[in-house]
């Protein structure tokens, strides 16, 4: 037996001869295309940032069954969050502060990851160098719509609210790499330290835990979550959209919201020279400058 499996294994070497070159050097790099062009001169020589649109499973947790993102949808979803997001801190702040402080990869996947209790991840960031968009395959190329006006608009409404999906998602998952970063005031953690709801948020309401000094469910989960919250969820809204939270909450609960929101801002300022109130003027016009563009046509 010994000898017949050293005469295969002779056999073998003497057919098929060792092949110099190693099978990894044959795997081809995709041939780029018009969009990787443009993001090549609008993400990442002026920002640093690698925008990835096609499936990658090292970028993508594996624990969650994903699908591909739409190649027009993440051409659409590129233009707007340049639009949107990117300029929107340029103009008020600087192109240097983006290239500096911004994710260096952002990765697109098509469909949502669902947690075990039901929550839906909109997005994530992993140690500020990562933000992953999910549900891009939701995204209506031409018919997109802002709603900037009803935080408690239902999130079932088509086309899709893409402030709710995408945007406050990016504002979110930046302010915590602010953050970390640079450390807020820790008065901020002891506002709401009794009213923390750890491990039943998902099952409270917007509008209930608003008289708990909460914009959102999620911000009801730890003061982390709180302050990225109360972040982007005003600076997307109209000043009319944000005293709906404030009607809602009631006396005590916009106590509580004012209270956060003054160390809130004093911190931008302070610490990144950031004006909140502008940047939400800034943010608002985008927005309703993004609903005329052309998502089809990289220019």
């Amino acid at each position: 037996m010994l000898t017949a499996a050293l005469f295969g294994i002779t056999a073998c070497s003497e057919d098929e001869g060792i092949r110099s070159e190693s099978i990894f050097d044959s795997v081809e790099t995709p041939e780029k295309t018009e969009f990787d062009n443009w993001l090549e001169t609008n993400y990442r020589k002026p920002f640093n940032i690698d925008f990835k649109y096609r499936f990658s499973d090292k970028e993508s947790d594996r624990a969650y069954n994903v699908i591909p993102a739409d190649f027009d949808k993440s051409k659409a979803l590129a233009i707007l969050v340049k639009h949107v997001w990117i300029e929107s801190y340029v103009e008020a702040i600087s192109a240097e502060f983006m290239k500096t402080y911004v994710p260096r990869i952002i990765q697109l996947t098509g469909s949502y990851k669902w947690n075990e209790n039901g929550s839906q991840v909109l997005g994530t960031a992993e140690g500020g160098l990562k933000v992953m968009l999910y549900g891009v395959n939701e995204l209506d190329i031409d018919n997109p719509r802002i709603n900037t006006t009803n935080p408690y608009e239902s999130h079932s409404v088509k086309p899709i609210d893409m402030n709710y999906w995408f945007f406050h998602t990016m504002h979110h998952e930046f302010c915590h790499i602010l953050t970390q970063k640079k450390e807020y005031d820790p008065l901020f953690r002891t506002i709401s330290a009794s009213s923390y709801h750890a491990t039943d948020w998902i099952n409270l309401e917007d509008k209930k835990v608003a008289k708990e000094g909460f914009v959102t469910s999620y911000a009801a989960s730890e003061y982390n979550e709180d302050f990225a919250e109360i972040y982007a969820t005003y600076i997307t809204n109209t000043p009319e959209g944000w005293q709906l939270i404030l009607n809602q909450a009631g006396e005590n609960g916009t106590a509580i919201l004012n209270k956060k929101l003054e160390l809130m801002k004093t911190y931008f300022k302070d610490n990144w020279d950031l004006d909140m109130d502008e940047l939400r003027d800034i943010v608002l016009r985008r927005s309703a400058e993004s609903v005329t563009l052309d998502l089809r046509t990289l220019k």
